[in-house]
């Protein structure tokens, strides 16, 4: 570990402040390429609600003195201007999948602002493939370096507990189909993209959460790599978290349908939502 590393984890815990959704939409977004006129497939979403139309999914853990970034989805410039947001002091990879990734290149924004590399977290598996298809961010930096970002890689074993930024996270492996994806604890809240099982031992340590951010790109039928409507139901109501955002949603996850139609406890995101703490 890198000594920038560990006084990042030596530093006293940052309180987290809010959870800042800065995108909470599917692999493709919403609307989706194409459609009869060429400006978007819409599915069964309202294309005059604002709330339906989703970038690619990512979250900001907002602390008192320090941001965690979570995934740098293709669309992360875009996000961190509609949120004004112009820094972070770390990043957490749930997996390497693009629309988690692409847009590791507007980092090099957040390396001039914080003059310094981010430290970079997640699977082994995962910083590998980031590494083979961005291998010159993990370069020695220094900030004359202007024209690329600038990472560190620490990997993380599913189960352990690390310090980020000042965030405590609880680590857990989670099934994405064909590969796997991390979620993490931290206190109080989880967050679970990109999954479509999760084992039991992982349920039961989901307990007596305040919000649960999940993954639920569509209503029916059942999907092969992303929960849908009916499992996270299911698992809402055996882990029974005080409140349940819905995030990663396809075009059939219609704004208006779910404000109607999902339980108490269970509701959507939609981009620049913030939750306080």
């Amino acid at each position: 570990m890198t000594g920038a590393a560990l006084k990042m984890q030596e530093q006293d815990q940052s309180p987290l402040r809010e959870i800042i959704f800065l995108g909470c939409g599917g692999s493709s977004g919403v609307p989706m390429i194409g459609g009869p006129d060429g400006k978007g497939y819409w599915g069964d979403c309202d294309p005059q609600e604002p709330r339906n139309r989703r970038t690619r999914s990512s979250i900001m853990l907002a602390g008192e003195e320090h941001n965690l970034l979570v995934d740098t989805g293709p669309d992360l410039r875009h996000q961190l201007l509609s949120c004004g947001i112009s820094r972070c002091d770390a990043i957490f990879y749930t997996h390497a999948h693009a629309d988690h990734i692409a847009g590791l290149d507007d980092v090099r924004a957040i390396n001039w602002t914080i003059k310094r590399p981010i430290e970079a977290w997640g699977s082994p598996e995962t910083l590998q493939q980031i590494e083979q298809r961005f291998s010159y961010a993990f370069q020695p930096w220094t900030p004359q370096d202007i024209y690329r970002p600038g990472l560190t890689a620490h990997p993380v074993t599913p189960g352990e507990t690390i310090t980020i930024a000042g965030f405590t996270l609880d680590v857990f492996l989670q099934s994405h189909g064909r590969l796997n994806s991390l979620g993490f604890r931290h206190a109080d809240i989880a967050y679970c993209t990109d999954v479509v099982e999760l084992e039991d031992s992982v349920l039961d340590s989901l307990r007596d959460l305040d919000i649960w951010i999940v993954d639920c790109f569509q209503r029916l039928p059942p999907h092969t790599s992303h929960a849908w409507l009916d499992r996270v139901l299911q698992w809402h109501a055996r882990i029974r978290p005080r409140r349940t955002i819905l995030t990663h949603l396809g075009p059939t996850m219609d704004w208006a349908w779910m404000k109607q139609n999902l339980p108490e406890g269970t509701e959507p995101a939609f981009d620049g939502l913030r939750v306080r703490i």
